[in-house]
């Protein structure tokens, strides 16, 4: 400790005794106000404060440690709560609220560019998805429709039995008709659970006989050709054979029976949205194809569908194309 803090408060204290001593104040009442500020002075006063600003002193002059007054390192006091230094304010700026772009900045990174085209990508996605489920939806009620019409139409016609007044030419003048319906039957399969167990097909297929045979003759390289149509027509017949010498066919005699199998397949097409119907032998002997939307399958267009089926004026065509 230095003389000047011994001798500082001490020496205040002992001309105050003295004083009092000697009788030098005033009056009785200054000595006792002198004596009450003295006494708060002693117990204000911090020793252990005084104490290490002396050693910093002591070290500073006798060139110890850091001699550079400048360079202060803080002093750890547990007994004293710390307080926390005031942290510099930044300047004051005008505040600026944020905006948000529809489009990426011309000078965006690259990250924020591909972020943006992403978020598109992903709208037009969830978009799409929502567009083909619910056309998937539609045509899974119009095949359901469709097929509990069919299943009802075989059940009353497998009984009635009726004839169906439909020529089917086959060649020149040879035709199959005066047929009559024989047993018909209708079905439908469905995808799998896992792709969502929609309706993907309806199968109507029957059955025609007329009771007679067409009996055919053909010659030469005609006798091919004819053959592979009427078995592509699935059409039951037998045939013979007349060969040459050289066993080269010169002709051949056909009897066809007047047994016709109609099938007609209404099958999804999800991916276009609209339902495919492939016939085959229904107006006429060979195939068909329709292509139909599901919002046309409607009431309207099973009856002219059972109507083309029994051979009766319809509108079928027409409405198929709606």
């Amino acid at each position: 400790m230095s003389n000047s803090e011994k001798t500082g408060p001490i020496s205040v204290i002992l001309d105050a005794i003295r004083a009092k001593r000697e009788r030098k104040t005033g009056t009785l009442k200054e000595i006792a106000e002198l004596e009450a500020s003295l006494l708060a002075d002693i117990d204000a006063f911090d020793l252990d404060a005084a104490e290490r600003r002396a050693r910093r002193e002591y070290l500073a002059n006798s060139g110890a440690g850091m001699t550079d007054p400048t360079l202060v390192f803080p002093e750890i006091a547990p007994a004293r709560p710390a307080t926390k230094p005031a942290e510099p304010q930044p300047p004051k700026t005008k505040p600026v609220a944020p905006t948000v772009d529809v489009k990426p900045k011309i000078g965006s990174s690259l990250l924020d560019q591909l972020r943006h085209r992403a978020e598109i990508r992903q709208r037009e996605i969830h978009s799409e998805l929502a567009e083909r489920s619910s056309i998937n939806e539609a045509i899974d009620q119009a095949l359901k429709h469709l097929f509990f019409y069919l299943h009802e139409l075989v059940q009353q016609l497998n009984i009635i039995k009726p004839e169906i007044p439909r020529d089917y030419p086959l060649i020149e003048q040879f035709e199959l008709n005066q047929l009559n319906w024989q047993e018909g039957f209708a079905d439908y399969r469905t995808q799998s659970q896992s792709a969502g167990a929609l309706v993907e097909l309806v199968t109507f297929s029957y059955h025609l006989n007329g009771g007679t045979t067409l009996h055919i003759e053909r010659d030469g390289p005609s006798v091919d050709r004819f053959r592979a149509m009427i078995f592509d027509f699935g059409l039951p017949f037998t045939y013979k054979e007349f060969k040459n010498e050289r066993s080269y066919v010169e002709r051949a005699e056909f009897d066809i029976r007047s047994d016709v199998s109609v099938s007609a397949r209404w099958r999804a097409d999800f991916s276009k949205g609209v339902i495919s119907l492939e016939t085959r032998n229904l107006e006429r002997l060979g195939s068909a194809l329709y292509s139909v939307r599901p919002q046309a399958v409607d009431q309207a267009l099973l009856d002219d569908f059972g109507r083309l089926v029994l051979g009766q004026p319809n509108r079928f065509r027409e409405l198929a194309k709606r």
